[in-house]
C-alpha cells in the first residue's frame, strides 16, 4: 500500500517499510515539512504554538508521541488535547492563539490506517497549493531541527471537548429547553473512538435524560466498519426498535460525519443529515448553500423552496468550505453526514449536527420518519471500483466521455454525467486506492442499474486496455 497524499491528509497503514506505508520515519518527515510551512508562512518572532488531537484508533497512541516530539524538535510549542475529535481540535485552533493544528485520524478507514490532517491557523485544512507546499517540502527534507536552547515545549489541555460542546450550546438556533421538554430517548453508537467522549456531555447538556450507548468506550477496537453506511449499521437499528427509541445517532471515528436512525429502525440517509439541518436552518436565517457533486439534489430543491441558491462544489471539505465562502452560504456539506454551520467554524462537525438536528426536531413536534417524508426521495447508489496498478484513470474517463457525450457533463472533479432525473458521479477517492461511481436517481432501482452500468463500460474498456 503506497502513502495516499491529497487535501484530505497523508493517510497509509501502520507498519512495513518507509515510503510504503506510514511509518515512524515517514511521520517525522511529513510533520517536519508541515513545521517548516508553518514557520515560513507565519514568520513570527516568538515561538509558533500548534494543537494535536487525535481519534482512538490503537497506533494513535505511537503517532501522536512522534508527531509532538517532532514539533518540539522544530521549535514548535505542542498544545496536546489528547484523544477528541476533527471538529474539536478545528474548534481549538479557532478559539486560541495557535497558528495551526494536527488531527491524528484515518477518519472512516479501518483500525491498520491512520493519518495527519493539517489545519491553517482558522482551524480549516490547507488549501490544496498549501498541501502541495507540505509535500514538496517533505519530498525534498527542506527542514532543519532546532538547537537544544530553542526546543518547543508542550501543554496538555482536557477541557477542549467541553469548550467544543459549550461553543454549540450558545447557538441561537440550539434550544436546549425544547429538546429538554420532549424528554427524547436516544441511541448512540460511537464505534469505540472518541465520539464515545464528546456525544454522551453534548447529549446532557442538550437536555436528553434518556441515553443508550453503544460502543462508547474509546478503545480503537472498531465493534463493525467505522463508516457509518446502511449496511453497518444493523445493530444500532435494532437497538432503536427494541428501545422504543426517538432517535438514534451514529458518528464516525473523528466525528465529523453523522447517520440518523428514525424511530422506526430505519436509517434517516447519510445525504439526509445535511438536508434536514439545512431545512432548519434556512427557516430562521435565509441564505444560500453548498454541498458537493456527489451530494443529493434533495439540497438544491430545499434550499430554492427558502428563496436561497445553491451551488455545487469538488468533493473535498476544503472545496465545500471554499465555495461556501464564496457564496456566502449559511450553511453546507457533503451528502456522507457532514454538515458544516458557519456561525460555529468552517468544519464539518457531527456534534453541531446533532444539537441543531435535535432542536428542530423538538419544535417541529414530528417523528423522526414523519420529518424524513417531508423531503424529496432520492436514491443514491455509492459504489467503488478497485484501482489496479496498471489502471490508466485518466484513459478510462475519456473513454466514458466519449460514450455518453452527448449527456451534460461537469468535470471539475472527476466526470459527472447528468441524466433526466438522475446522475452518476466518477472520481478517483482522496484517501483510498479506489474509484468511487455514485449514482443517483427517483428510485433505488434506477440508480443501482445506473451505477452497474457505467461500471460494467468501466471494467470492460480496462479488460480490453
Amino acid at each position: 500500500m503506497s502513502l495516499i497524499k491529497s487535501i484530505s491528509g497523508i493517510r497509509g497503514t501502520i507498519g512495513s517499510k518507509t515510503g510504503d506505508n506510514l511509518t515512524p520515519l515517514d511521520i517525522v518527515k511529513f510533520t517536519a515539512a508541515y513545521a517548516t510551512f508553518l514557520q515560513n508562512s507565519v514568520k513570527s518572532s516568538s515561538a509558533i504554538k500548534v494543537v494535536v488531537g487525535r481519534d482512538a484508533r490503537v497506533s494513535g497512541e505511537m503517532v501522536n508521541h512522534i508527531v509532538c516530539g517532532t514539533l518540539m524538535g522544530m521549535g514548535i510549542n505542542v498544545m496536546d488535547i489528547g484523544l477528541s475529535t476533527t471538529p474539536t481540535v478545528e474548534m481549538e485552533v479557532m478559539h486560541s492563539d495557535a497558528k495551526g493544528g494536527i488531527i491524528l485520524t484515518a477518519s472512516h478507514n479501518p483500525f491498520q490506517w491512520n493519518a495527519l490532517k493539517l489545519l491553517n491557523e482558522r482551524g480549516e485544512f490547507l488549501s490544496a497549493s498549501e498541501g502541495e507546499q507540505v509535500l514538496q517540502l517533505a519530498q525534498a527534507e527542506a527542514f532543519s531541527f532546532a538547537p537544544a536552547d530553542t526546543l518547543g515545549h508542550i501543554t496538555f489541555n482536557k477541557n477542549a471537548i467541553q469548550n467544543h460542546i459549550n461553543h454549540i450550546l450558545q447557538l441561537p438556533l440550539v434550544d436546549c429547553e425544547a429538546i429538554k421538554a420532549c424528554g427524547f430517548k436516544v441511541v448512540i453508537d460511537c464505534v469505540h473512538s472518541t465520539g464515545g467522549l464528546a456525544l454522551p456531555p453534548l447529549l446532557e447538556a442538550l437536555g436528553v435524560k434518556h441515553i443508550v450507548r453503544l460502543y462508547t468506550e474509546p478503545t480503537g477496537l472498531f465493534p463493525h466498519n467505522p463508516e457509518p453506511l446502511p449496511e453497518h449499521l444493523t445493530e444500532i437499528c435494532r437497538k432503536v426498535n427494541e428501545e422504543k427509541a426517538d432517535v438514534g445517532f451514529v458518528v464516525d471515528p473523528d466525528v465529523d460525519r453523522l447517520a440518523i436512525i428514525q424511530e422506526n429502525g430505519e436509517v434517516f440517509g447519510e445525504e439526509y443529515t445535511l438536508v434536514s439541518v439545512a431545512d432548519y436552518v434556512l427557516q430562521h436565517q435565509k441564505g444560500n448553500t453548498v454541498s458537493n457533486l456527489s451530494s443529493t439534489r434533495a439540497l438544491q430543491i430545499i434550499t430554492q423552496k427558502y428563496g436561497g441558491i445553491y451551488s455545487a462544489s469538488a468533493v473535498g471539505e476544503v472545496n465545500v468550505v471554499e465555495k461556501m465562502k464564496e457564496t456566502q452560504a449559511v450553511i453546507g456539506g457533503e451528502g456522507n453526514g457532514g454538515v458544516i454551520y458557519p456561525a460555529l467554524h468552517y468544519g464539518r462537525d457531527a456534534l453541531v449536527g446533532i444539537a441543531l438536528f435535535l432542536s428542530y426536531l423538538a419544535k417541529s413536534k414530528v417523528s423522526c420518519s414523519q420529518l424524513r417524508k417531508s423531503y424529496p426521495d432520492f436514491f443514491i447508489s455509492k459504489n467503488k471500483l478497485q484501482l489496479q496498478p496498471n489502471m490508466d484513470v485518466d484513459a478510462l474517463m475519456e473513454h466514458i466521455k466519449k460514450l455518453y457525450q452527448a449527456q451534460p457533463m461537469i468535470d471539475i472533479d472527476g466526470l459527472r454525467i447528468d441524466f433526466d432525473e438522475a446522475w452518476v458521479h466518477l472520481r478517483k477517492s482522496n484517501t483510498e486506492p479506489i474509484l468511487r461511481v455514485y449514482a443517483e436517481s427517483k428510485s433505488e432501482e434506477n440508480a443501482r442499474l445506473l451505477a452497474r452500468k457505467i461500471m460494467d463500460d468501466m471494467i470492460k474498456f480496462s479488460n480490453n486496455s
